[in-house]
């Protein structure tokens, strides 16, 4: 039903699990060249040959920081000598640890903000060139429902970030609306992955129930509305976020979800 984006080139930041992974592998499935960029080597590495192997697009990684100037720039230089240009950024790369506010330490905000917001915004910056170059650029950001529409004890610098991200995308959807360069972004709920294997099953179990589908997203769900947004049909939608999440924040409170 929708044009394919077989044989365009994504560049996926913190692509090597989770999230991250889900978007790489939904684009590769639909023929894309993908490029995952992380700090693990190994981890990166091991995604990309995986992805490579299901026989769609080309997938390669690059190691990188999103929060090195230095590295985005070597990162943009490296895709455009792959592929030669660049179509869809998808940034994703983000670090979720947890502080309480009253222990937290201006080291803990500066990390957060550093890789979740000044990353996004560089790695879109260098990317700029080849995005307007591309005449149909899309720039889709992982934010989270924590932070623009919920809130969760220990990670208010988690989300003040998610949150701050929304400002960014407004303001370079605007600036970059004329290049045909589209922002927008998805916003997951809790979403199965890696990290999930260290929790409780009853915690999992109560994170179902307030959830009104009574169940954890999967990694390819934001996948492919990542895969939406960056197709030819999203073309005239910028500036926007969409909520990916089982319908979590719908609920007025938990009494809500007790239906017969």
């Amino acid at each position: 039903m929708f044009t394919s984006v077989a044989g365009r080139t994504v560049v996926v930041t913190g692509g090597s699990k989770g999230i991250g992974k889900g978007i790489a592998r939904v684009f590769a499935e639909a023929g894309a060249n993908v490029v995952l960029s992380g700090r693990d080597v190994v981890a990166a590495a091991t995604t990309a040959q995986e992805l490579d192997e299901l026989g769609g697009g080309a997938v390669s990684f690059v190691l990188a920081d999103v929060a090195s100037a230095a590295d985005n720039t070597r990162l943009a230089r490296t895709v455009a000598e792959r592929h030669g240009g660049v179509d869809v950024v998808c940034a994703n790369a983000g670090i979720s640890p947890s502080a309480p506010l009253a222990a937290m330490t201006a080291a803990d905000i500066d990390e957060v903000l550093g890789t979740n917001v000044k990353g996004a915004i560089l790695t879109v910056q260098a990317f700029l060139p080849a995005l307007v170059a591309s005449g149909r650029g899309r720039v889709i950001l992982t934010s989270s429902i924590t932070g623009p529409a919920t809130g969760v004890p220990g990670w208010s610098h988690y989300g003040a970030s998610k949150a701050a991200m929304f400002g960014f995308m407004r303001t370079a959807a605007v600036e970059l609306a004329r290049d045909r360069v589209t922002v927008n972004a998805v916003l997951p709920g809790n979403v199965r992955a890696e990290g999930l294997a260290e929790l409780s099953a009853d915690y999992l179990n109560s994170v179902e129930a307030a959830i009104p589908m009574r169940r954890l997203g999967e990694v390819d769900e934001i996948g492919h509305a990542a895969l939406f947004l960056a197709s030819d049909e999203a073309s005239y939608i910028t500036g926007q976020a969409l909520v990916v999440d089982g319908g979590q924040i719908l609920p007025e409170s938990p009494a809500a979800l007790q239906v017969s």
